[in-house]
């Protein structure tokens, strides 16, 4: 049997779609291994030049090995041909089914020529699923290629997302992650991200429901609602900001104001207390002057986010941002970077620290270092002592100690 390794850059929707690939692979009698492949799958993220020189690098090292290298997954047009010229085999993502044909080999799974959605993912996580609802964007943020590598918005039909659903669950799955590159602009026919929460609720079967990403303007009250009053789904909402500043965003072509974003964010913190906010923010944006900085400041302390996920701009040719005048100095870049950091980790602890003494549920889902390690219903990271039958399992958990980042406690 012959032997492959898949290496995956970028979002999990990335990294569920290299989970289709893992399955084609395993129906053409391909083996899973670190060592030794006969072939390696690299799925490509686009968004940063970073990720594309690693996976340059990537595949010059197998290549020196005398290893058949394949490409796929978010591709510019304007990288593929220097990739093709590296790689044995560049394929887009949504024609993976055509693998078999072009390996020369006879696949034995259910249907030959079919969507890649179609596909059942070999999931690489015992109690974690990740299921795309849709793939694209319509949005055009002048920093972002998504809508050049994955095209415009698609929704996937309903009953597919739910069967898909349906078999992770029956396989163990504790923890559902319904993905998109912007999951609150669902739609199916007349059914819209909340009726999807809802008909993927009403599954038998105990666990949660998590979801990624979403856009602020589309972050309705009725889905606030609807995470509010269902019990599996969980108490975590990932609503990028990108910039606290209103001209910043016109030049970003996000399609909300700050007054508009803070109006929904507290909306949601008013009907769900208990909610964890993460949030996306990138500094040194071309043009960003530091009073427009400052803006970004002055929301992150107004917000009070738990997590975030900030990045210093890059800027990425076949993007509008990319030809804009004012590009900040890296140096500067670095400077925003850190006091951006610096007040998240402050409004990070102090939030964490108001649950020293609660009992907080948690999904138990790996161990490290003589610690279990769970995330709470809001998706805080907690660790404790305790035996490793519980892994797998829903617990009751006493916090104890508190930083940014985690949380310790103990067995009720």
């Amino acid at each position: 049997m012959k032997k492959y390794k898949i290496i995956t850059f970028g979002c999990p929707s990335n990294i569920s779609d290299s989970e289709r690939v893992a399955t084609i692979l395993e129906g053409i009698d391909y083996k899973e291994s670190e060592e030794n492949p006969d072939i390696v799958v690299i799925n490509i993220c686009s968004i940063r030049q970073s990720a594309v020189d690693r996976a340059q690098s990537k595949i010059k090292y197998f290549k020196s090995l005398g290893v058949k290298t394949i490409i796929t997954g978010c591709i510019l047009d304007k990288d593929r041909a220097k990739l093709e010229k590296l790689a044995n085999l560049v394929i887009k993502i949504k024609d993976i089914s055509k693998l078999p044909e072009l390996l020369n080999s006879k696949y034995k799974g259910k249907k030959k020529d079919r969507d890649y959605f179609d596909i059942l993912p070999k999931h690489h996580d015992k109690y974690s699923a990740l299921i795309p609802i849709m793939t694209g964007c319509n949005n055009y943020c002048t920093f972002c290629v998504v809508p050049y590598v994955r095209g415009r918005e698609y929704s996937r039909p309903t009953l597919e997302i739910l069967n898909e659903v349906k078999s992770a669950i029956s396989s163990g799955k504790k923890e559902i992650w319904l993905l998109g590159q912007n999951v609150n602009s669902y739609k199916d026919k007349n059914i819209n991200f909340s009726s999807l929460l809802k008909k993927v609720v009403n599954i038998s079967g105990n666990f949660w429901i998590r979801f990624l990403s979403s856009n602020p303007k589309d972050l309705t009250s009725e889905l606030i609602q609807t995470i509010k009053s269902e019990e599996k789904i969980t108490e975590y909402l990932n609503i990028p900001v990108q910039s606290g500043d209103d001209n910043v965003l016109k030049m970003m072509n996000r399609s909300y104001k700050i007054s508009e974003y803070k109006k929904r964010i507290k909306s949601a913190i008013k009907e769900i207390p208990e909610i964890t906010l993460s949030t996306d923010a990138i500094v040194g944006f071309p043009g960003e002057s530091r009073e427009a900085f400052q803006n970004t400041v002055n929301i992150f302390k107004n917000i009070k986010f738990d997590m975030a996920y900030i990045s210093k701009y890059s800027p990425r040719f076949g993007t509008p941002a990319f030809k804009m005048k004012n590009q900040i100095p890296y140096k500067e870049k670095n400077r925003r970077f850190k006091e951006l950091t610096d007040v998240l980790k402050k409004t990070a602890l102090k939030k964490n620290k108001k649950l020293i003494g609660q009992e907080i549920d948690i999904f138990v889902h790996s161990s490290e270092n003589g610690l279990l390690i769970g995330r709470s219903k809001n998706y805080k990271l907690v660790k404790f002592l305790g035996p490793e039958t519980l892994i797998g399992t829903f617990i009751k958990i006493k916090i104890k100690e508190a930083s940014p980042w985690k949380l310790i406690g103990s067995i009720k």
